[in-house]
């Protein structure tokens, strides 16, 4: 590891994902991570139990900061010079503010998903970050998990292959069931969300990112409703959408959180893309570790080639099976600090985060209507470097 990685990493915020998805990464990681040397959170007591949880997995303990004591406050974590970066695991409407004052800070930055409350905030912080903190050499990426996931990778190089030949059209469907009960409801600022689509935004740039990754063409145009069907989950739960890409094809996506129980989660559930030469599938299901004798979450990508002789004649299907484990979080950790030592691959651009919260707020606004998604990005890009100058 490089002399620019040694300076360690802070976490802010000690949430659920902080704990049970960014620590455990670190832990996978090992060396090829930066020391975690401080946790933050507005209350000690979150602090403390994550900086508990960190001197087991890490065999470290970091530094615990919080609100209330100027000594111990985020303004102190950032003054510290022996931390060069900071994962940002907060509320969505509170990120934006703390991801300027990291940068401010001089921190590079890996923010949780979504970029932004919506496109318009999205738009103006990527623009302050282009033009007063990119030029100082600070790197800010956005974690989007499902972007770093190698399935849906695998997904997108089999298209891009021409293994299906050209895409025609295509389907993603996302059914949850959430009930009272369930931990992410639990969550404060989830239960009463002061965002719009409340856990279609939270959860839905997962399965937006997912289309952006594996399709080659860009999504253009949508047309949808959204709905609310459990009063809980306000403001909506359910969004049924059509869409267009550049290259022609168009296809559903639809995303719900109002399953009325959980066998309704399963029914249909996945991403299927239609070609012109066959189509693909990919599906979360489990397969069994033989090393650890545990069953564990993986991806299944299954690609189905249609073959033609040389007078056109439909001749036997091929199948091609590639099953990829669930590591997204840990390989945009990856991705983020190799690209502070120089090595960037493009993995959580914040302008490709913003375009999964478009395709949320689109579907949330449309009642209908057709709704142009590259000018919904671009119109508020521009003024956000307007509004930068």
């Amino acid at each position: 590891m490089s002399a620019l990685n040694t300076a360690g990493t802070a976490i802010l915020g000690a949430g659920i994902f902080a704990k049970e998805a960014h620590l455990p990464a670190l832990q996978i990681l090992g060396p090829l991570a930066p020391k975690l040397r401080a946790v933050y959170s507005r209350s000690e007591k979150s602090a403390r139990e994550l900086a508990a949880q960190a001197t087991t997995l890490l065999n470290t303990t970091p530094d615990v900061y919080f609100d209330g004591n100027p000594s111990s406050n985020l303004d102190a974590l950032l003054a510290r010079s022996d931390i060069s970066s900071v994962i940002i695991v907060l509320p969505i409407t509170q990120q934006p503010s703390i991801v300027l004052k990291a940068l401010a800070a001089s921190k590079h930055v890996l923010s949780e998903k979504p970029v932004a409350p919506d496109v318009a905030s999205g738009a103006k912080l990527i623009a302050q970050y282009e033009t007063q903190y990119k030029p100082k050499g600070l790197v800010w990426r956005v974690a989007e998990n499902f972007e770093a996931e190698p399935g849906f990778i695998a997904a997108g190089r089999a298209i891009a292959a021409g293994k299906i030949g050209k895409v025609a059209f295509f389907s993603s469907h996302t059914v949850n069931f959430f009930d009272k009960d369930s931990k992410w409801y639990k969550t404060p600022w989830r239960t009463v969300p002061d965002y719009q689509g409340g856990f279609l935004l939270d959860g839905g740039v997962h399965s937006a990112a997912a289309l952006r990754v594996i399709l080659q063409s860009a999504m253009t145009h949508l047309s949808g409703f959204a709905s609310l069907n459990k009063e809980w989950l306000a403001p909506h739960d359910t969004i049924n959408t059509i869409i267009k890409n550049a290259d022609g094809s168009h296809g559903i996506f639809e995303l719900s959180f109002a399953a009325p129980s959980p066998s309704r989660s399963g029914a249909g559930r996945g991403i299927v893309i239609t070609g012109t030469d066959g189509w693909l599938e990919v599906q979360q299901t489990l397969a069994r570790d033989l090393i650890h004798n545990v069953e564990k979450p993986i991806f299944r990508v299954t690609i189905k080639s249609a073959t033609r002789d040389a007078h056109g004649i439909l001749g036997p299907e091929k199948e091609e099976v590639i099953d990829e484990p669930i590591r997204g979080v840990e390989l945009e950790q990856a991705s983020f600090f190799a690209a502070l030592d120089g090595k960037d691959d493009g993995l959580g651009s914040p302008f490709g985060a913003l375009k999964d919260v478009a395709l949320i707020q689109a579907a949330l606004t449309s009642g209908g209507e057709l709704i142009d998604l590259e000018k919904l990005i671009h119109q508020p890009v521009l003024a956000g470097y307007a509004g930068s100058d």
